[in-house]
Formats: C-alpha cells, sequence, structure tokens
C-alpha cells in the first residue's frame, strides 16, 4: 500500500466514497429500524401493553424502548471487540442483519388481544435484538468513516455518522405522519402501524450487500499488519491506557444522546400524550427538525476542522441547555403547532453544530487498535444510562411529581454533565492516522 510522506496511506478516491456510502447508508438503516418504534410507542403501549390507565400503558411501552439499552452495552462491546480484531466490515455486515431481524419481529408480532401476555415478550424479545446490534454500530461505522477520511477532513468525514442519523429519524417522521395523516385510528391501529417495521425488513439484505462491497480499513489493514500475536486485549488496553478518553467521551455523549432522544423521541410523546397535540403534528415537526440536523451536520463538522472541536461542542451543548429549557416551558405553557415546531427547531440548530463535530470527536483521541472498543463502551453506556431511558425516567417523574416540566430540568442535567466532563477532561485529537496505530 502506497503512504504519504508522513505515513498516512493513500487512499483511492472511489474506495473512499464506497466507505462513506456503505456507512452511512447502512447506519441509516439501523437507525431507521430503531427509531420508528418511539415514534409508534404511543400505538405500541395500546395494543402490546393494555394496563389500568394510559400513563401505565405508555409507561411500560417506553419501558420497552429502554430495554434495548441495557443490551446495546453488552453488543457495543462484543461488536467493538469483534471489529478491532477482525476488522470494521465484518463487524458492520453482521449489525444490519441483526437490526432487521428486530425490526421484521416487532412488525409481524401479534397483538395481547390475539396471544395475550406472549405479545409484549416478543415486542422485548425484538428491542433485545436491535440494541445488541445497535450497540456496535456507532463504534464500528464512525470509525470506519475516520479511518477512511483525509486528516485535515476528519470532522467533516465524521459529522455524516450523525448526518445519516438524523435522516434516518426524519425518514421515520415522514412515515409516521403520513400514516397518521392518511389512515384512520382504526386503520392505524389495525395495520398500518405495521408498514414501517416490515419496510425494515427489506433493509437487511440491501444493508448487508452495501457493506460487503466495502474495502476495508486501510489503516485498520496497516494495524492489523504490523501488531503483535500476543498483545493485550483492546479492553484493557482501554480501561489501563485511555481512561482519559472514556471519561470525557462518556460526558459528551451525555448530552449529544439526550438531545437526540429528548428532542426527537421524546418531545413527539410529550406533544400528544402531555399536551394534547395530534400525533400527525408531532411526526411532522421530528421530521423537519431532523431534516434540519442532517443538512447541518457536514457543515458543521466542517467547521469544526478548522476552529477545533472542543470550543465549538462546549458552546453549543451550553446553547442547546438554554434554548431548550425554555422552548419546553414556552410549549407546555401555550401547547400549539407552532410552538411544537420552535421547541424541536432551536434545539435542533444548537444540535447540528454538536452533532457535526461529536463523533470525530470521541473517535480519533484512541489509536486504531482499541478504536471500536473505546467508543463502544463509552458511546453505549452513556447512551444506556442517560438516552434510551430517558423517556421512561421522564415519564414517571412526571407522573410521580405531577411537574409537566420535567424534560426541561433532565435537560438541564445532563448538559450540566457533559459541560463538567468534557470540559475538564477532553481533549484535541491530533495524531494523524498513520501514527496511530498501536495503543
Amino acid at each position: 500500500m502506497q503512504a504519504t510522506p508522513t505515513g498516512a496511506p493513500v487512499i483511492d478516491p472511489a474506495l473512499r466514497r464506497k466507505a462513506v456510502i456503505g456507512s452511512t447508508l447502512g447506519n441509516a438503516f439501523e437507525w431507521f429500524d430503531f427509531t420508528v418504534y418511539g415514534l409508534f410507542a404511543v400505538v405500541i403501549a395500546k395494543l402490546f401493553f393494555p394496563a389500568d390507565n394510559d400513563t401505565n400503558s405508555l409507561l411500560a411501552s417506553v419501558a420497552s424502548l429502554g430495554v434495548a439499552f441495557f443490551f446495546r452495552p453488552i453488543g457495543g462491546l462484543a461488536f467493538g471487540l469483534y471489529a478491532d480484531h477482525a476488522g470494521r466490515k465484518s463487524a458492520l455486515s453482521v449489525m444490519v442483519l441483526l437490526m432487521a431481524l428486530g425490526t421484521g419481529l416487532i412488525g409481524l408480532a401479534p397483538t395481547y388481544a390475539t396471544i395475550g401476555f406472549a405479545a409484549p415478550l416478543l415486542i422485548l424479545l425484538a428491542r433485545v435484538i436491535q440494541g445488541f446490534s445497535a450497540g456496535g454500530e456507532f463504534g464500528g461505522s464512525t470509525a470506519m468513516l475516520i479511518e477512511f477520511s483525509p486528516a485535515h477532513l476528519r470532522g467533516f468525514y465524521g459529522s455524516f455518522q450523525m448526518c445519516s442519523q438524523a435522516l434516518a429519524v426524519a425518514l421515520a417522521g415522514l412515515c409516521a405522519y403520513l400514516l397518521n395523516t392518511g389512515l384512520t385510528k382504526e386503520a392505524l391501529e389495525s395495520w398500518g402501524w405495521r408498514l414501517p417495521f416490515l419496510f425494515g425488513i427489506l433493509i437487511g439484505p440491501v444493508g448487508f450487500y452495501i457493506r460487503r462491497r466495502m474495502t476495508e480499513s486501510p489503516e485498520f489493514l496497516a494495524y492489523a499488519a504490523a501488531r503483535e500475536p500476543t498483545r493485550r486485549t483492546p479492553l484493557a488496553d482501554v480501561f489501563s491506557k485511555h481512561y482519559r478518553s472514556l471519561i470525557a467521551g462518556f460526558g459528551l455523549t451525555v448530552a449529544a444522546t439526550t438531545s437526540f432522544y429528548v428532542t426527537l423521541i421524546y418531545t413527539p410523546i410529550y406533544a400528544v400524550k402531555q399536551l394534547g397535540l395530534t400525533q400527525g403534528s408531532a411526526s411532522l415537526s421530528t421530521f423537519i427538525a431532523a431534516i434540519l440536523i442532517a443538512a447541518m451536520c457536514p457543515f458543521t463538522g466542517w467547521i469544526s476542522d478548522r476552529v477545533g472541536r472542543k470550543p465549538l461542542i462546549l458552546l453549543f451543548v451550553l446553547l442547546y441547555g438554554l434554548v431548550s429549557f425554555w422552548m419546553f416551558t414556552r410549549l407546555h405553557g401555550s401547547p400549539s403547532m407552532g410552538n411544537l415546531l420552535l421547541a424541536q427547531i432551536l434545539p435542533a440548530v444548537c444540535m447540528g453544530f454538536v452533532w457535526g463535530a461529536f463523533p470525530t470527536a470521541v473517535t480519533e483521541v484512541f489509536p486504531v487498535g482499541v478504536r471500536s472498543t473505546g467508543v463502544s463502551i463509552l458511546y453505549n453506556l452513556s447512551v444506556m444510562l442517560f438516552g434510551g431511558l430517558a423517556p421512561f425516567w421522564i415519564t414517571y417523574l412526571i407522573k410521580a411529581t405531577q411537574n409537566p416540566l420535567a424534560p426541561a430540568y433532565y435537560i438541564l442535567l445532563t448538559v450540566a454533565i457533559s459541560l463538567v466532563t468534557y470540559g475538564l477532561m477532553g481533549r484535541e485529537g491530533r495524531e494523524a492516522p498513520a501514527s496511530a496505530l498501536h495503543a
């Protein structure tokens, strides 16, 4: 393999394009499958988790949303170790098939009225499969993007990780909007809600085909050729040599994941169940906010290559917390479609700046030999504790405290955690791609 004078591998532009397309499209497919569940949580609660009142039913439904996140660290660790041992390409190919399996199971599951208690158990099993698969997606696909990028454009290339997630949410939101406005309530609850999940079955073979056609990361190949057969596992090296990066990345992910699950996933649920707005309005608002984030991410990732990732992230994490708190109080005081749009769009602008720089910020500080493992650990633990369980905790807090502004206070808490940990522990990644072959 050819190399530049600095030792970085020379990458064929065609192979680079194929890697970017395979990583981002596969990632978008996975996150469409994973996100659509949250947008239909109200319908799923009624059909699979009947209870003595709507709040308890919804609580059970969002708890099943959170169950997947208990298994994400396990999947992240398994796929992270596998990706750091066997390569990014193989791990990413297996993940997309697992996600399609879990999504298809939800789309085909009989309801509680048909098979009784077995129905929610099937949903829980499907969410476990989805969680295990999604656990390795961020670490594997982001490592692939970073390792194929030019050294001076890491932020730009890494931003496509979050761009693809936002596009997946936008597509899921559009599907939910069209189904809620185009079908009667009876048709939606009878069969319409299943359509996005059944579509997710097709994503498996398509995503697998795309990813099998990718080329393995040249940076990983160079590392694999040079590594010692008897070296310690990546897991041991991550905790012994890179604990500062773990802490900083964990803290930063707290705000990044909270913004996703509160602003894009929970806010539509909150608008429908707490404020009485229509499901169609909530889905349309989510679609618009997600499209805005997707459009911003490549631009803000490019900005981070020039001004640095840490100052950009710290500024807009703070702004996200302040804007979100203000808009939640405004939406609660005056529920309307206009205020719902503002409550998602204004925070989405701040999220666009954070998300554009975030994937590269938490990935480039790890050497290639422990990169997927390190990122998968910090990302999935943070997402499990503060992101995936956010809808459950917020729903519970609203019920327990009778305070409908619980989401706003939850956001402030997570923003404070991120500002302290990332502000004190975070550092800019300065290693050139070929200089970081070993842990």
